[in-house]
């Protein structure tokens, strides 16, 4: 499992069909949604998560890095792509680290793979996403009785004694 997860923002919420329709509503909003994905993934996995979302296309755009909700978040500089900020990236990690690189970028993925780290297309992230929401949807719902009073809790021993010592 990997210890480090670098994420190329733009490219997973156009990858994902449900970010992408957010994006086109709003593109603040779509990102919101993904930090929060990646934030409950990063909980979950055990992970630290960095996205980093391209700058390249912003007028005056400064290299902004913050955490939000226990993920590193970068937007790079004007003219500065992600690829880039992320191949920078790799060469600032230790190397005790196993980092993998959410991108359906093929180029990106193979200078990924050549610097050691794993290569995660973004369709297995989202896959990735998707079961951990489904076990911890799964995790909470599991015993759950159709109702939430006391005496569906019980044990059917415990409740006839209680019944026979409410009837005396």
């Amino acid at each position: 499992m990997e210890d480090v997860l670098i994420v190329d923002g733009y490219n997973v919420l156009n990858g994902w069909p449900e970010l992408n329709k957010v994006k086109e509503e709003s593109l603040e909003h779509a990102r919101e949604k993904l930090i929060d994905i990646l934030s409950e993934y990063s909980a979950l996995k055990g992970v630290q998560v960095i996205v980093v979302f391209d700058g390249q296309m912003v007028k005056g755009g400064i290299r902004n890095a913050q955490f939000i909700s226990g993920i590193e978040v970068i937007y790079t500089n004007e003219g500065e792509t992600a690829d880039s900020v992320i191949e920078k990236l790799m060469h600032q990690l230790p190397s005790n680290l196993l980092a993998a690189v959410a991108t359906s970028d093929w180029d990106e993925q193979k200078i990924v793979l050549g610097k050691g780290a794993i290569r995660m297309p973004v369709r297995e992230l989202r896959e990735q996403a998707l079961a951990l929401e489904k076990d911890v949807q799964k995790f909470y719902h599991v015993g759950k009785q159709k109702t939430d009073l006391l005496e569906a809790r019980i044990e059917n021993k415990v409740r006839a004694v209680l019944e026979k010592w409410r009837r005396q």
